[in-house]
Formats: structure tokens, sequence, C-alpha cells
């Protein structure tokens, strides 16, 4: 097998030659025993999608004439408090300001940045509030259009794999990793991470995603600026940075924990094949990648693992919604407890569900049909089967993401470094 060079793969990929799969198509492949060989891939795209609570917006926009005031001292974006600054636009009329992804509304905590960025880059118009140095206060609104500029940073994303959870406890656990305060005795399980199709869990030793290589991160062309914070050899996340105004709000948005309102993002990365070495490490498959479980009490005291092919395997990404045993309650509790607010009048919306599976687990009326599954584990020297309630990761985004990747390097819309 002789090693290949980026120009030589974008010299295949400019006359149409290159063979491109998604991770998905590839794995596909793999787990069918009919994977290409190393001649016959160029390029696989990788994909992920889940909560990334290191995201936070750096924003730059108008809210009054200059002269008005000196400087902000307090930014509320529809109640979310921001960061005035780094730079303090004295006197300009303009704000810079630090929106954090995991940032609660003042009024509503189960309202944050993640839906407020989401809203935004739907077209929608926001309240903007600013308490100035010198005393004053000015309301205005704002949509992305008055957004001069906007930037994306996530200081922990991509994470190659993370923790279950479970609660062997006798009382309910709120926590930022699960959707609803988790009920005790082993009653559920909440889980993050795409397994085989995450960008770093098929470039475990970072062969190719290295700082300044490009990526996708929410459908904006973005790039990688290192490790992230908190990586490790064990748990590696990258930082990654892109243009938020070039964002599609599909892939990011709001999420609704036991602890308020979270923040996901959808990431794609390309893994160039260059040799037999990173060709070898996509070989990887969900039954290979552990999963440790905790309490989620403890989250660090692990209780034993599974693997992501327990997670995944055979299960539904997204609910069927059965209006007919739907009882229009006055009390909807799936409205309720939906992370992204995606039911609501007895309407589904699949362009915000995200396949966490809540919906098909806590329907009064079973309204909701979605095989989330569950796995047999052995805790405290006991076997117990304990059903998979909440996921907070998306593959179907994440696949979503990677395709369009692949599409745009098959128009050369992408070009890899």
């Amino acid at each position: 097998m002789t090693a290949r060079t980026i120009d030589q793969i974008n010299k295949k990929i400019e006359s149409g030659e290159a063979n491109i799969y998604t991770a998905e198509e590839f794995k596909k492949l793999v787990k069918s025993s009919n994977e290409p060989s190393f001649e016959e891939v160029d390029v696989v795209t990788t994909g992920t999608c889940g909560i990334m609570s290191g995201t936070a917006a750096i924003l730059n926009f108008v809210v009054s004439q200059p002269g008005e005031f000196i400087r902000a001292r307090e930014v509320y974006l529809n109640g979310v408090p921001a960061y005035a600054g780094p730079c303090p636009n004295e006197w300009l009329g303009s704000v810079d300001a630090i929106l954090h992804g995991t940032a609660h509304s003042i009024h509503d905590e189960s309202y944050g940045g993640g839906f407020l960025l989401k809203e935004l880059l739907e077209g929608k118009s926001v309240d903007v509030r600013v308490e100035s140095v010198d005393g004053k206060t000015i309301e205005t609104q704002i949509t992305v259009d008055d957004i001069i500029r906007g930037q994306i940073i996530g200081s922990r994303m991509a994470f190659k794999n993370y923790t279950a959870f479970t609660n062997p406890g006798k009382e309910q656990v709120s926590s930022i990793f699960a959707a609803t305060p988790l009920e005790g005795n082993l009653s559920g399980l909440t889980f993050s991470g795409c397994g085989d199709l995450n960008p770093l869990q098929n470039d475990i030793p970072h062969n190719i995603i290295k700082p300044g290589i490009k990526v996708l991160l929410n459908g904006a062309e973005g790039y990688v600026l290192g490790d992230g914070t908190r990586s490790s050899a064990e748990k590696p996340n990258l930082m990654l940075a892109a243009d938020y105004k070039q964002m599609d709000s599909y892939y990011l948005g709001g999420f609704k924990t036991g602890q308020g309102g979270e923040v996901y993002d959808t990431v794609a990365i390309p893994i160039p094949v260059l040799n037999e070495e990173i060709y070898n490490n996509l070989l990887i498959q969900d039954k290979d990648i552990d999963l440790p479980v905790a309490d989620i009490k403890g989250r660090h005291l692990p209780l034993t693992q599974t693997n992501y092919d327990e997670m995944w395997n055979g299960y539904d990404l997204r609910p069927q919604f059965d209006r007919t045993k739907c009882s229009d309650c006055e009390r909807c509790t799936v409205s309720e407890i939906c992370p992204t607010n995606a039911f609501s009048n007895q309407r589904l919306d699949l362009s915000r569900c995200f396949g966490c599976g809540m919906c098909a687990n806590f329907c009064r009326h079973d309204a909701f049909d979605m095989n989330t599954g569950d796995v047999n584990l052995e805790i405290n020297n006991k076997d117990v089967n304990i059903p998979i309630i909440c996921r907070q990761s998306d593959r179907l985004r994440g696949n979503k993401l990677s395709l369009k990747l692949k599409k745009m390097i098959e128009n050369k819309e992408f070009k890899l470094q």
C-alpha cells in the first residue's frame, strides 16, 4: 500500500475520481464485511452532534446612535445575560458581547443561550437591554441581520466519548446529564456520544485532526484551534471556531436539562485516507467503543460499562406521533419535558426534534412510537435491565452534516488542506 498526500487526493477530487464516503456509509460496509480497501477510499466524512457546553458566541451589534451612552456594563438578550466586551466600544453606540450557550434567562431557567442563538439564526427578533456605566438603560430589538460580526468559539467540542448515567439511589437527582430529574432505583439510563461516527473516534492518535484543519461547525466552514479544555488522551475534545452568521439553525440549538437550558452543536470533519494507519483507524465499530456507566450523583464513580453498540444498534433515531392516541391533555407531559420544544399543540416538529426519546418514555397515553432500547448491566453483582430514556446526542444530525460535507467536497465547495 502506497501512502498518499493531500495534494494527490485534492487532484482526484478536482477530476471527480475520488471515492468519498460518509462515516455512516463506511461503517455499514465495515459491519457487513464489505468495506472498500485502502486503495478504494480517499476521504471519509465523520460527524457528531450533542450537547457541547463550552459553546460561546462573540457578537457585535448596534443598539443606539453614537454618543448616547459611554459603554455597556451589562447586556441582556431575551433576558439571557451576556458579558459586555472585551472591547468597550466607548461612545460608539455598539456593543461587543460574549454570550455563553449555557447562560440562563433571568426570567426562565429553562431558556438560555442555545435557544437564543437558534432563534436569531431563524430570523426571529430578540429583545436587547443594555445597562451602561453612566447609568442609562437602552432597550431595542435586533435580528441576525443587525449583527455586524458573530463568531462561535467552542472550548470543548466533539468529545470522543463520554459517560452514561443512571441513578442507583432512592431519591431523584437533577443533573445536566438528564432532561428531567432522574428517578432512582436504576429506573432509567441517559447517555451522550455518537459512537463510531465521531471524528475523534476515527482519528484516535490525531493523525489528521490538528490545529488549522478545516471543519464544518453547525454547517459553517470553520477551523480547529487546538485541543479543548479538559482534553486528555483518554477523553479528547476540540476547540473550534466558525462564523456564526453562516451557520444553519438546524444544527444548533437549546436543550433543556434538569439543571436548566444547555446548548447543542453539530460538527463534521473530513478524514483524508493518506496511509494504512489512518485507514485502519476508520474500521472501528460501535461494539469496540467502551462506554462507562456511572452514578449520576457521583459522576466519577463508575458502576460498570457497556458500549455504543448497545446504545444505538437497531434503535430508532426519531419518534412517530400518533395523533389518534393523543388525549390533548390539559397539562401535556411531553410538551413540558421535550428538551428542544419540538412538541406543542398536538404537533411534532421534526425539524426541532433531537431524537432524545423522552416523548416515547414519558407520554401517559403512548402517543409516541420510538424504540430507544434498553441495556443489560451488571451492577453490584446483580444483572439489571435498564431502559434508555434520554439521549443527549443525535446521530441523525451528525449523519446529515457529514453528508453535507461529503457533497461540498464533491462539488469543490470545501477543499481539504
